[in-house]
């Protein structure tokens, strides 16, 4: 089943949810794997208090691991059809996501005095995430062949995204002199944009790994004076800076890569305006005399 998906960041969410699964059916005595048992499962879920996203998604993945069963013939197509019909949890209203504001995303930027190749690895890719909005997997897969220059502007081009969807991805300018700067002191020409550096402040290897993107951008946002900010935080930040430039939505939409603009528009949090709230002026406040 995890083979069957094409997406690595997939592949692990669904391997943890598969594996969360089996440890509550192993847990339960003399279960079959049916519709009923799923129904308990989702139960089993809703009263540890996790969010409804994340009991559809665990769901989501018992759901085709039925579907692969019966497609092998270890499970029956009544019973597959039965676990495939339990519905998820019906998640009411929007999460509105986190973001920053323009001054904080400047303060995040301009925190940071580069002078090593570490901190200006660590820079560039916190410009990257919030000036072009990529995904953690799409950043760390760069290459620099990919970088190039298209109609007189610095792109990633055909950068191959979350679902296999390809898009295109302009770099500011500001952005590219970032990433100038490091390939420039880490003397690269090819492969890799973003790669580890030993404790002797070598670069080495042909990658790095997420947890220590994650450990970048916590430090950033320390520096800043920012709490809990994690790197999916920036790809948000992005598009919401780009709609509060006058930004169109279906550009922003070809930016991050979205299928469906819904999407899009979850991420800038356009249906409900918070700077200037609707009930920030009511006529009863203690000053509007």
């Amino acid at each position: 089943m995890l083979n069957s998906l094409t997406s690595a960041s997939g592949q692990r969410t669904y391997d943890h949810a598969i594996r969360e699964f089996v440890a509550w059916y192993c847990s339960e005595p003399r279960l079959a794997f049916n519709r009923t048992v799923i129904l308990r499962y989702r139960i089993h879920l809703e009263q540890r208090g996790y969010a409804p996203a994340t009991i559809n998604l665990q769901l989501a993945a018992v759901r085709r691991v039925a579907y692969e069963a019966a497609d092998t013939g270890l499970l029956s197509p009544e019973l597959a059809a039965g676990i495939r019909g339990v519905k998820g949890v019906r998640r009411i209203g929007v999460r509105l996501g986190n973001w920053l504001t323009p001054e904080q995303g400047r303060r995040l930027l301009d925190s940071a005095t580069p002078s090593t190749p570490r901190g200006l690895r660590d820079h560039a890719m916190v410009a990257m995430l919030i000036g072009c909005g990529l995904r953690r997997a799409e950043l760390l897969a760069l290459n620099l062949e990919s970088i190039q220059r298209r109609e007189e502007h610095w792109v990633i081009a055909d950068l191959v995204g979350k679902g296999g969807h390809v898009r295109t991805v302009p770099i500011p300018t500001w952005v590219k002199i970032a990433v100038d700067a490091w390939t420039a002191a880490a003397a690269m020409t090819h492969g890799p944009v973003f790669r580890a550096i030993n404790k002797a402040g070598r670069v080495w290897g042909d990658g790095m790994s997420p947890k220590v993107l994650w450990d970048i951008v916590r430090a950033a946002a320390a520096r800043a004076g920012t709490d809990k900010l994690a790197p999916h935080d920036l790809r948000r930040t992005c598009a919401r800076l780009c709609h509060f430039a006058g930004g169109e939505l279906d550009q922003i939409q070809f930016l991050l890569g979205h299928v469906s603009i819904q999407t899009t528009e979850c991420y800038l949090g356009c249906k409900q305006k918070l700077r200037i709230a609707v009930n920030d002026r009511l006529g009863i406040e203690p000053d509007a005399a």
